[in-house]
This record gives C-alpha cells, structure tokens and sequence, in this order.
C-alpha cells in the first residue's frame, strides 16, 4: 500500500514547512516535556531548530551563483533593496510605538515589530520563479539567484538595528550570515558541491518545521487567525505595490514586482533565531512565529492569483507588453543556459529552434 504523504503535503500551500509545525506545535500543547522524556535523537528532534538551520542555510547558500549578467544584476539587485528598504522604514515606524515586546491587548495582541519585519525581509523563491516561469521571462527567473541574499535572519537583524531597537554585536550579525556566505563559496567554487548541497535543501525543511513548533503553544496563540490574516494582506499590498513601481520605473511590465510580494516559508524560523541570539525578543518570538507563518500561506495563496489576473490584464490590453513572456509555462529556447537546459521530447506540432515542425 501507498500513501502520497508528500504530493499531499505539498498542495497545501508552504505544507512542507507549515504542517510539521503544526504537529510540533500540537505534540508540544498536548505534552510540552515529550522531547525531554524521549532524550537522546528524539529530543535532538524537538530541540535541535538552530542546528538544522545552520545546516539548511549553508545548503541554500550553495544554490546562489555569484556570476550574474548585468540584467540579473540590476532586476534582482532593484527588487532586493527596495524590499529591504521597506522593511526597514516600516520597522522604524513600528518600533517607534512598540518597541522590541509585542501588542499585548486587543485585537492586536500579538503583533510585534520582529513579525512585521521577519514577514517583509524574505521572499518566497519557489513561487516567484513558479510564477515567472509560467507568465514571465527566463531572465526575470534568474533574477532571484542575486534576491536570494535576503535569506536567513540578518537582514532581520540589520532592520531591526537600523530602527533603533535593541541591536545585535557584530559578532552575531557575522554568525548569522557566515553559513550563507560559506555555502556560497563551496557553491561557486564546485559546480558538483551546489549540486550535492542543494539537493538537500528542500529535506531540511520539514525539521526545522517541526523543531520550531515544539516550541510553539497553541493555547497561547489562537489569536494568531485573523492577524496572520491581516499580516499577510499588508506584506501582498506593501510589498506588491513597491516592487511592482520599482518594476516599471527598471523598465519592465510590473510582472516581476508582484510575483515577489510573498513571504517565504523559512521567514518562520526568523524569529526563534533573532530571540536566541537576543532574549529582548524572546516575549514576541513565539507569537511572530506564528503570524509569520500564517502570512506564508496567505501570500501563498493570493500572491499567484493576483499574479495571473494582472498578466491576463496585460496581455488583453498591450499584447506587445508580455511579447517576450512564455504563455504555456515553458521556457525559449537559448533563455536558459546550457547548464540547466534539460532536453525535453518535442510535444505535436511543436516548433524546434532549428525551423521544423513535429507532428
């Protein structure tokens, strides 16, 4: 007998990340000392968030190439600062009022500069590139190997300096990066370490889930519903509308901007990481985990769907403005370069880049 555990877990929207939380979460509300009780491996398993994330971010830091054309350079780099730069006007704003704790009454309750921060800095790369390969331009897909630098918790960490709340030693900041940065030099260095290293990016995920909702309380965060709701809305509408501006001021159709107002699914484990690095955040951490989480989903959800009616807007009133885009989800032929061009069986009546036609 089989059982599709991981085609299931994948329609659900971030399901690789968000569903081994919520069963974390769960075992750690019904039982908080399961992890103690078992020890050994299994309470490694409950406890050991920052190790697999270490791991997790040395691998991702593999996938990055360093070689780029001055187009990547400019589109990725555009959209790269202009989502940092909002998380950090916003986390000025914000902490302005609330400081490092969270709200801690009304409908509020919960919400925290580190959620807000946290949910803005890191965008969701399986989408934006999901998204461009079916509506975009090969090149605006390649546009996330330079976005991709936003990973991990030190930009976080930067913002929330940079808003004068409680900042971190620079030796923290470098610890926080360094296993991106040494990802990247093995990735760049060997073509088969990004290989070896990248694959296992998508396996660490469902642990550093899991860890982190053992550490989660569900009676503590109910509450979270409609916030995360409200959260993931401000990060579509912030972030959509700045980077769908700065988009068409580059030149572009706007495509790109919209496709990269997410939040990614390992922005979850930012607030665990900047708490454990300074116990001033500890009070928001479990809660921005939580809404932080909640935003994944939903930009998970609305970002395509926005995504796709603009690009059927487009097309209907300036065809020549997506010319470029590839209407079946496919790539052209010499966008891709050789190293990641897969040869694929022509489909019927299918046009070859050498002139013939199969049928």
């Amino acid at each position: 007998m089989s059982i599709p555990i991981k085609a299931s877990l994948e329609r659900v929207p971030g399901g690789m990340m968000l569903v081994p939380l919520l069963v974390g979460a769960v075992i750690n509300t019904v039982h908080s000392g399961t992890g103690d009780f078992f020890g050994s491996f299994t309470g490694a398993l409950f406890s050991g968030a920052l190790t697999i994330l270490a791991v997790f971010y040395v691998c991702m830091g593999a996938t990055i190439e360093l070689r780029t054309t001055p187009y990547i350079l400019k589109k990725g780099g555009a959209l790269l600062i202009v989502k940092a730069g909002i998380a950090v006007v916003i986390g000025i704003v914000v902490g302005h009022f609330l400081g490092e704790a969270p709200v801690n009454g009304g409908i509020f309750a919960g919400i925290s500069t580190l959620a807000i921060v946290a949910a803005l800095n890191d965008t969701n790369g399986g989408l934006y590139m999901a998204l461009m390969g079916q509506f975009g331009k090969p090149k605006d897909t390649a546009a996330y190997s330079l976005m991709s630098l936003e990973s991990g918790p030190f930009l976080t960490m930067v913002t929330l300096g940079v808003a004068g709340l409680s900042a971190f030693p620079w030796q923290t900041l470098l610890g926080a990066i360094l296993p991106l940065v040494v990802g990247m030099i093995l990735g760049n260095l060997d073509p088969d370490m990004r290989r070896f290293l990248g694959a296992a990016v998508p396996v660490c995920i469902p642990f550093f889930g899991f860890a982190l909702g053992s550490g989660i309380d569900l009676g503590t965060v109910w509450t979270a519903g409609l916030l995360g709701l409200g959260l993931g809305l401000f990060v579509l509408i912030i972030s959509g509308s700045t980077l769908f501006a700065t988009d068409k001021l580059l030149g572009g159709n706007g495509l790109p901007g919209l496709a990269a107002a997410s939040t990614a699914g390992n922005a979850a484990a930012v607030p665990a990481i900047v708490a454990a690095a300074n116990p001033v955040y500890k009070a928001a951490a479990d809660k921005a985990t939580v809404l932080v989480a909640a935003s994944v989903v939903v930009t998970s959800l609305l970002t395509p769907v926005i995504t796709a009616m603009y690009h059927r807007r487009l097309k209907r009133a300036d065809p020549e403005a997506v010319a470029g885009d590839v209407p079946d989800g496919g790539v052209h032929a010499g966008d891709v370069p050789a190293r990641t061009a897969e040869p694929t069986p022509a489909p019927a009546d299918a046009t070859t880049t050498d002139g013939t036609t199969h049928r």
